[in-house]
């Protein structure tokens, strides 16, 4: 199947895909942020520059997009139709470099929380109280899933 637009506009709006401060993680952040708790931002010195990590807890949070992380089971995490083979490598090598820097959090003592978007977008309270239950336990890992 052709892609419905061109190869400069497919780029173009591939390229304002954001990284960082996306409206996911920015729900998690205000969240923790008016419950006290406070963090610093994609911290260069801990494997995968978790987005949020809470030295104090010793906990480090990924907020994963469904799509550019594949969640597996989840309907926002569709492989295109256009460049298939492009999408299915990349999105495979970006679940063994999450797995390995989460094991590689843990291996420094960290705990890691991962929040994917589907939950957030279904019931972003609950998935958030799941967090700040995490936080405050003494678990090692927690998977937030929809």
């Amino acid at each position: 199947m052709a892609d419905v637009v061109s190869p400069e506009v497919r780029s173009r709006m591939m390229a304002s895909i954001r990284s960082r401060n996306t409206k996911p993680e920015m729900l998690v952040r205000r969240f923790l942020h008016r419950l006290g708790f406070r963090y610093r931002l994609s911290p260069r010195d801990l494997p995968g520059r978790p987005d949020l990590a809470l030295p104090r807890h010793k906990v480090a949070v990924f907020v994963h997009g469904c799509f550019w992380h594949g969640h597996h089971g989840c309907r926002f995490a569709t492989v295109p139709a256009t460049r298939t083979d492009f999408w299915v490598a990349k999105i495979a090598a970006n679940k063994v470099r999450d797995h390995a820097n989460e094991e590689k959090l843990r291996d420094l003592g960290w705990r890691v929380a991962v929040v994917w978007e589907c939950a957030l977008r279904s019931n972003s309270d609950h998935a958030i109280g799941r967090v700040v239950d995490f936080i405050t336990s003494n678990q090692r890992s927690i998977e937030v899933p929809d």
